[in-house]
């Protein structure tokens, strides 16, 4: 396998074994790299059909496009891709957090003593772990019922919008969510521009771009994924 090894003038070529890939700490932070550029897609594509509960058609819209997504094979075939990246990712985080406290096998003298990196940045384990359990409350939520109601093959789903309504009812639920999306925000501020550095693009050309685009997504997204449940608390939608 090829990859780039990047300094902040020259690109080399590097060989690295499939073997080295899931074993070694570079081919680890490539897996991560592909796997969150991955993710990142899909809450680009998520968000954006989400959203579609804001034409305040009383969920036609975002019904349709939901259906859309349930009732073709290849939105299903690239959802056991997201499923296997969504794992491959917390796998090989969970690992690289553990090799990173093996290797600092004493603390800091000075708590946070680490003052060049910011306290998200270091951790991102703790912002994993709670993004982790808020896919379990969402997925047993939206996506187990709804595919269940399939035979998890194609079919007619659930009215999904009236399931957001019936789950964003409950105050606990709308917590959970927005700190989920809250530990997301932090989650992509350090993500996203750590993916592209560990493909080698951290010159100075590039960097001030992908940390404008970088944050930025990290506000907007999380930011529109907690306005849905909020919405449907608060009755802003018809």
């Amino acid at each position: 396998m090829y990859y780039f090894c990047a300094d902040s003038s020259t690109f080399n070529f590097c060989i690295m074994t499939w073997k080295q890939v899931f074993t070694s700490s570079v081919g680890k932070k490539l897996v991560m790299g592909f796997t969150g550029i991955f993710l990142i897609l899909f809450l680009t594509v998520h968000v954006g059909l989400n959203a579609c509960i804001w034409a305040n058609d009383g969920g036609d819209m975002f019904n349709k496009g939901a259906h859309f997504m349930g009732a073709n094979w290849v939105p299903r075939i690239l959802e056991i891709g997201l499923f296997a990246g969504l794992i491959l990712h917390i796998v090989q985080g969970l690992l690289l957090t553990f090799e990173n406290r093996s290797k600092r096998s004493i603390g800091y003298a000075i708590p946070y003593g680490n003052r060049g990196s910011k306290w998200y940045s270091r951790s991102m384990g703790l912002l994993g772990t709670i993004i982790l359990l808020f896919l379990i409350l969402h997925l047993s939520n939206f996506w187990y019922p709804n595919r269940s109601h399939q035979g998890f093959l194609l079919g007619e789903e659930i009215n999904l919008y009236q399931k957001m309504q019936e789950v964003f009812s409950e105050l606990w639920v709308v917590i959970v969510y927005v700190l989920g999306c809250i530990s997301l925000g932090y989650h992509l501020a350090h993500g996203f521009g750590s993916a592209f550095k560990t493909f080698g693009v951290h010159n100075k050309r590039w960097q001030v771009l992908i940390s404008f685009v970088g944050y930025g997504f990290a506000i907007l997204v999380p930011l529109m994924f907690a306005m849905m449940p909020l919405s449907f608390y608060f009755g802003w939608l018809n």
